[in-house]
Protein backbone atom coordinates (compact mmCIF):
# COMPACT_ATOMS: atom_id res chain seq x y z
CA UNK A 1 0.00 0.00 0.00
CA UNK A 2 0.93 3.57 -0.39
CA UNK A 3 3.32 4.61 2.58
CA UNK A 4 1.14 7.82 3.46
CA UNK A 5 -1.89 5.48 3.80
CA UNK A 6 -0.46 3.87 7.17
CA UNK A 7 -0.32 7.16 9.15
CA UNK A 8 -3.79 7.26 8.30
CA UNK A 9 -4.35 4.05 9.53
CA UNK A 10 -2.28 4.61 12.45
CA UNK A 11 -4.71 7.22 13.21
CA UNK A 12 -8.24 5.99 12.45
CA UNK A 13 -7.22 2.80 14.42
CA UNK A 14 -6.16 4.55 17.98
CA UNK A 15 -9.77 6.64 17.72
CA UNK A 16 -11.54 3.83 18.18
CA UNK A 17 -9.84 2.34 20.79
CA UNK A 18 -9.85 3.24 24.62
CA UNK A 19 -7.40 5.84 25.30
CA UNK A 20 -5.98 3.68 28.09
CA UNK A 21 -5.52 0.87 25.55
CA UNK A 22 -1.90 0.24 24.57
CA UNK A 23 -1.87 -0.42 20.66
CA UNK A 24 0.92 -2.64 19.59
CA UNK A 25 1.16 -2.55 15.63
CA UNK A 26 2.38 -5.90 14.69
CA UNK A 27 5.65 -5.80 11.96
CA UNK A 28 5.63 -9.38 10.58
CA UNK A 29 6.85 -9.55 6.93
CA UNK A 30 6.53 -5.48 6.81
CA UNK A 31 9.45 -4.04 4.97
CA UNK A 32 11.97 -1.68 7.32
CA UNK A 33 10.26 1.45 5.27
CA UNK A 34 6.95 0.43 6.42
CA UNK A 35 7.25 0.01 9.62
CA UNK A 36 9.85 3.16 9.87
CA UNK A 37 6.14 5.01 7.94
CA UNK A 38 4.44 3.90 11.36
CA UNK A 39 7.65 5.43 13.53
CA UNK A 40 7.66 8.48 11.83
CA UNK A 41 3.23 8.84 12.49
CA UNK A 42 4.13 8.30 16.66
CA UNK A 43 4.25 4.30 16.66
CA UNK A 44 6.42 3.38 19.22
CA UNK A 45 5.45 0.34 20.22
CA UNK A 46 6.26 -2.77 17.95
CA UNK A 47 5.92 -6.67 18.37
CA UNK A 48 7.23 -9.40 16.33
CA UNK A 49 6.31 -13.07 16.12
CA UNK A 50 9.41 -14.70 15.53
CA UNK A 51 12.93 -14.52 17.57
CA UNK A 52 15.08 -13.83 14.34
CA UNK A 53 13.44 -11.68 12.72
CA UNK A 54 12.46 -9.60 16.22
CA UNK A 55 16.62 -9.18 16.42
CA UNK A 56 17.08 -8.29 12.96
CA UNK A 57 14.53 -5.56 13.81
CA UNK A 58 15.72 -4.18 16.95
CA UNK A 59 19.09 -4.18 15.41
CA UNK A 60 17.98 -2.33 12.43
CA UNK A 61 15.25 0.44 13.87
CA UNK A 62 15.51 3.34 15.99
CA UNK A 63 16.43 2.09 19.73
CA UNK A 64 13.85 4.05 21.56
CA UNK A 65 11.15 1.46 20.00
CA UNK A 66 9.52 -0.89 22.75
CA UNK A 67 9.59 -4.38 21.29
CA UNK A 68 7.28 -7.04 22.20
CA UNK A 69 7.33 -11.14 21.49
CA UNK A 70 4.07 -12.69 20.15
CA UNK A 71 4.68 -15.63 19.22
CA UNK A 72 5.60 -19.60 20.44
CA UNK A 73 9.25 -19.01 22.46
CA UNK A 74 11.20 -21.81 22.89
CA UNK A 75 13.70 -21.70 25.78
CA UNK A 76 17.01 -21.83 23.56
CA UNK A 77 15.94 -18.65 21.91
CA UNK A 78 15.50 -16.73 25.90
CA UNK A 79 18.80 -15.77 26.06
CA UNK A 80 18.68 -13.73 22.84
CA UNK A 81 16.13 -11.82 23.49
CA UNK A 82 15.75 -10.98 27.39
CA UNK A 83 18.30 -7.95 27.09
CA UNK A 84 16.35 -5.68 24.80
CA UNK A 85 12.55 -7.35 24.84
CA UNK A 86 9.96 -5.06 27.06
CA UNK A 87 7.12 -8.01 27.33
CA UNK A 88 6.88 -11.54 26.05
CA UNK A 89 3.07 -12.28 25.81
CA UNK A 90 3.36 -16.16 24.91
CA UNK A 91 4.95 -17.72 28.37
CA UNK A 92 2.86 -21.03 28.13
CA UNK A 93 4.93 -23.45 30.49
CA UNK A 94 6.97 -23.44 33.93
CA UNK A 95 10.04 -24.47 32.13
CA UNK A 96 9.64 -21.23 29.83
CA UNK A 97 9.05 -19.17 32.73
CA UNK A 98 12.21 -20.64 34.53
CA UNK A 99 13.90 -19.87 31.74
CA UNK A 100 12.91 -16.22 31.40
CA UNK A 101 13.70 -15.92 35.33
CA UNK A 102 17.16 -17.55 34.73
CA UNK A 103 18.49 -15.59 31.61
CA UNK A 104 17.09 -12.14 33.17
CA UNK A 105 18.86 -13.12 36.37
CA UNK A 106 22.16 -13.43 34.27
CA UNK A 107 21.92 -9.57 33.36
CA UNK A 108 20.54 -8.31 36.90
CA UNK A 109 16.94 -7.23 35.61
CA UNK A 110 13.18 -8.27 35.95
CA UNK A 111 11.76 -9.24 32.31
CA UNK A 112 8.55 -8.57 32.17
CA UNK A 113 5.50 -11.38 30.81
CA UNK A 114 2.30 -12.45 29.92
CA UNK A 115 0.74 -15.74 30.20
CA UNK A 116 -1.50 -16.67 27.40
CA UNK A 117 -4.21 -18.65 27.72
CA UNK A 118 -5.45 -20.81 25.31
CA UNK A 119 -9.65 -20.68 24.74
CA UNK A 120 -9.24 -21.00 20.59
CA UNK A 121 -11.67 -23.45 19.15
CA UNK A 122 -8.22 -24.68 17.22
CA UNK A 123 -5.41 -27.13 18.17
CA UNK A 124 -3.12 -25.12 15.97
CA UNK A 125 -3.12 -22.45 18.91
CA UNK A 126 -0.44 -22.51 22.03
CA UNK A 127 -1.25 -21.64 25.40
CA UNK A 128 -2.16 -23.17 28.84
CA UNK A 129 -6.26 -24.20 29.39
CA UNK A 130 -7.58 -21.57 32.46
CA UNK A 131 -7.37 -24.62 34.91
CA UNK A 132 -3.44 -24.93 34.08
CA UNK A 133 -3.07 -20.85 34.19
CA UNK A 134 -4.32 -21.06 37.88
CA UNK A 135 -2.28 -24.48 38.82
CA UNK A 136 1.08 -22.27 37.12
CA UNK A 137 0.00 -19.22 39.32
CA UNK A 138 -0.11 -20.87 42.45
CA UNK A 139 2.79 -22.76 42.15
CA UNK A 140 5.59 -22.48 44.65
CA UNK A 141 7.85 -23.04 42.02
CA UNK A 142 6.67 -19.52 39.65
CA UNK A 143 6.13 -17.63 42.93
CA UNK A 144 9.98 -18.14 44.11
CA UNK A 145 11.10 -16.79 40.42
CA UNK A 146 12.59 -13.05 41.12
CA UNK A 147 13.36 -12.26 37.69
CA UNK A 148 10.52 -12.36 35.70
CA UNK A 149 7.24 -9.84 36.76
CA UNK A 150 3.83 -11.22 35.41
CA UNK A 151 1.80 -8.41 34.28
CA UNK A 152 -1.31 -10.33 33.09
CA UNK A 153 -2.49 -12.39 30.63
CA UNK A 154 -2.58 -13.01 26.70
CA UNK A 155 -4.84 -15.06 24.43
CA UNK A 156 -5.48 -15.46 20.99
CA UNK A 157 -9.59 -16.21 19.75
CA UNK A 158 -10.39 -18.36 17.05
CA UNK A 159 -9.94 -17.50 13.37
CA UNK A 160 -13.12 -17.61 12.68
CA UNK A 161 -16.24 -14.67 11.58
CA UNK A 162 -18.08 -15.78 14.48
CA UNK A 163 -18.07 -12.76 16.03
CA UNK A 164 -20.45 -14.44 19.00
CA UNK A 165 -17.90 -17.33 19.51
CA UNK A 166 -15.11 -14.46 19.44
CA UNK A 167 -16.55 -12.80 21.93
CA UNK A 168 -17.14 -15.68 24.19
CA UNK A 169 -13.97 -16.65 24.28
CA UNK A 170 -12.46 -13.07 24.81
CA UNK A 171 -14.92 -13.06 27.85
CA UNK A 172 -13.61 -16.22 28.84
CA UNK A 173 -9.84 -14.98 29.08
CA UNK A 174 -11.49 -11.33 30.62
CA UNK A 175 -13.44 -13.39 33.14
CA UNK A 176 -10.48 -15.36 34.14
CA UNK A 177 -7.95 -12.24 34.40
CA UNK A 178 -10.48 -10.32 36.69
CA UNK A 179 -10.67 -13.45 38.87
CA UNK A 180 -7.21 -13.52 38.98
CA UNK A 181 -6.58 -9.65 39.89
CA UNK A 182 -9.14 -10.01 42.66
CA UNK A 183 -7.67 -13.15 44.17
CA UNK A 184 -5.00 -15.07 43.16
CA UNK A 185 -2.69 -12.16 42.20
CA UNK A 186 -4.23 -9.56 44.41
CA UNK A 187 -0.61 -8.84 45.75
CA UNK A 188 0.71 -8.30 42.69
CA UNK A 189 0.69 -4.55 41.15
CA UNK A 190 1.73 -5.39 37.83
CA UNK A 191 -0.92 -7.85 37.16
CA UNK A 192 -2.67 -5.32 34.72
CA UNK A 193 -2.49 -5.94 31.25
CA UNK A 194 -4.92 -7.64 29.05
CA UNK A 195 -3.53 -8.60 25.90
CA UNK A 196 -6.86 -9.60 23.48
CA UNK A 197 -7.70 -8.95 19.99
CA UNK A 198 -5.86 -8.65 16.74
CA UNK A 199 -6.73 -6.65 13.49
CA UNK A 200 -10.32 -8.47 12.51
CA UNK A 201 -11.52 -8.42 16.12
CA UNK A 202 -9.47 -5.66 18.67
CA UNK A 203 -13.58 -3.75 18.81
CA UNK A 204 -15.12 -7.32 20.37
CA UNK A 205 -11.68 -6.74 22.22
CA UNK A 206 -12.17 -3.75 23.61
CA UNK A 207 -15.73 -4.54 24.67
CA UNK A 208 -14.15 -7.07 26.81
CA UNK A 209 -11.71 -4.94 28.45
CA UNK A 210 -8.60 -5.48 26.61
CA UNK A 211 -5.92 -3.44 27.75
CA UNK A 212 -3.39 -3.81 25.00
CA UNK A 213 -4.34 -5.43 21.11
CA UNK A 214 -1.83 -6.64 18.81
CA UNK A 215 -2.98 -4.88 15.13
CA UNK A 216 -0.98 -5.95 11.84
CA UNK A 217 -2.81 -5.78 8.68
CA UNK A 218 -5.29 -3.20 9.70
CA UNK A 219 -1.96 -0.50 10.34
CA UNK A 220 -0.17 -1.61 6.78
CA UNK A 221 -3.12 -2.66 4.74
CA UNK A 222 -5.87 -0.77 6.16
Amino acid sequence: MQMQGIAENLKGIRKQLNPSTILIVVSKYRSIEEIMEAYKAGQRIFAENRVQALLERHEALPKDIEWHLIGHLQTNKVKYIVPFVKLIHSVDSLKLLQEIDKQAGKINQVQDVLIQVFVAQEETKFGLEPAEAIALLSSKEANSLKNVRICGLMAMASNTDNREQIRKEFQQVADLFKELKNGLMKENPAFQELSIGMSSDYNIAKECGSTMVRVGSKVFEG
